[in-house]
């Protein structure tokens, strides 16, 4: 996709998202340091599976535990290992001044598209965040936008205002919330595209509520049943969806504990397990999984042919 034009790169981003977008963890070595070339084989085999978006610097990549010199590291790491085999997006967030310097970096490297962060900062306006995305869509030099969204008390309206911005093609939907998913999609420009935000466990409900395709963490570890799920939903099969999320389920809830603090911890412990070393979770995520956490995620791996008995 290096060659594409524009408009190539928009219809191109804009059929993958209605499918699975995969957030890639970061490997860490033994002395802590980022080790991008441990991703390879994990990229590779996300893409051999069907998996259509990659995502560098999502939560899943540790993001917010990155220096600023890391995380444009890695976007630039990751764009050389997918290698426009799919669409990748690269998350940039932070201060304004951090996101646009990591927006450069991603048109400079070839992503295909942006994921805007929700901006952390304690004194967010509505206004103030329509500001920052334009500054990061003007320093992205015209790449496509999807907002990620984890707060939806900012209000339908304020939605209404971020998805009509010129950039913006698209919002992860990361909020349990699929009524007020109804009333952002009933009021936004009909071309934006809503993703379900909140892996596969929740993509059913926020597929009623108009969402398509899915974000996931667990494209690291099992992509070929991740592809399986968003196949039985596109097929409005929902006993089958259902059936195959229940099969997954356990490795979500290891991820769910300590308020979320084992997400990564998770993913990175069931790697592991597999043979890709891809080091800790950084603080304040939590490191490594208690004995029982462990005991039930190598009993999932195994239970599902993840790893040999």
């Amino acid at each position: 996709m290096d060659n594409a034009k524009p408009g190539e790169i928009h219809r191109n981003l804009t059929h993958a998202l209605r499918g699975i977008s995969g957030i890639l963890v970061t490997p860490f070595d033994q002395s802590g340091a980022i080790a991008p070339a441990r991703l390879a084989p994990i990229v590779d085999r996300a893409i051999d599976a069907g998996v259509h978006v990659l995502v560098s610097n999502g939560n899943t990549g540790e993001f917010f535990g990155l220096t600023l010199e890391e995380a444009l590291a890695m976007i630039e790491a990751a764009a050389g290992l997918v290698a426009g085999r799919v669409p990748m997006l690269a998350g940039v967030g932070r201060s304004v001044r951090d996101a646009a310097m990591l927006a450069r970096k991603a048109a400079d490297c070839g992503a295909d598209g942006l994921m805007v962060h929700q901006p952390a900062d304690p004194f967010v306006s509505p206004r103030g965040f329509v500001d920052y995305v334009r500054q990061v869509e003007q320093a992205g030099r015209g790449l496509p936008i999807m907002l990620y969204l984890r707060n939806d008390q900012i209000g339908t309206a304020a939605i209404a205002d971020l998805c009509s911005l010129p950039g913006v093609v698209g919002v992860k939907w990361a909020t349990p919330n699929p009524m007020r998913l109804a009333e952002a999609i009933a009021a936004c420009p009909d071309e934006v595209i809503w993703v379900a935000g909140l892996a596969e466990t929740w993509a059913p409900v926020l597929y009623a509520a108009g969402a398509r395709g899915f974000t996931s963490g667990l494209i690291n570890v099992w992509p070929a049943h991740s592809v399986e799920i968003h196949r039985a939903l596109e097929a409005g099969d929902a006993a089958r969806a259902a059936a195959l999320i229940a099969q997954m389920r356990a490795f979500e809830d290891i991820r769910a504990e300590e308020m979320n603090g084992t997400n990564v911890t998770g993913v990175k412990s069931a790697l592991q397990m597999q043979g890709y070393d891809c080091g800790p979770a950084r603080p304040p995520s939590a490191w490594p999984l208690m004995p029982a956490q462990q005991d039930r995620l190598r009993h999932f791996m195994t239970l599902n042919k993840l790893i040999g008995a």
